[in-house]
């Protein structure tokens, strides 16, 4: 891909990102941010007040790497295991961020996997 092409790319990307936040807006509750590359996806919970991490796993994290799977499936096993985190501490309620990205595929399975593990947006 040319370099002109993939930087127009990004941009549109950080377009619809920015739509995205902005459209959430300030809320009380910690952010559940959602990243996600040809490869990888990565899950964290944000602060509202800090903008700090909390708690952070993705496709990458050693415990979840080893095991086997399409990527849909590595996704679900990422939103049970940030659902896991969240609980570890004390986070029952989030407002969900896809940063940009469709409501689909991968991203939806991995919120899905975080609702069914308890987790409430």
């Amino acid at each position: 891909m040319e370099r002109k092409q993939r930087n127009a790319k990004r941009a549109q990307w950080r377009k619809r990102r920015t739509r995205v936040v902005k459209r959430l807006g300030r809320s009380e509750r910690p952010r559940l941010t959602v990243f996600r590359s040809a490869k990888h996806i990565y899950a964290q919970l944000l602060d509202p007040e800090t903008g700090r991490t909390i708690a952070g796993v993705s496709t990458r994290t050693p415990s979840l790497r080893s095991e086997e799977g399409d990527k849909v499936a590595a996704a679900r096993r990422v939103g049970a295991a940030i659902a896991e985190l969240a609980k570890q501490n004390q986070i029952e309620e989030v407002v969900f961020n896809r940063n940009g990205f469709l409501y689909h595929g991968r991203v939806k399975a991995l919120a899905d996997a975080a609702r069914e593990s308890g987790l409430k947006f």
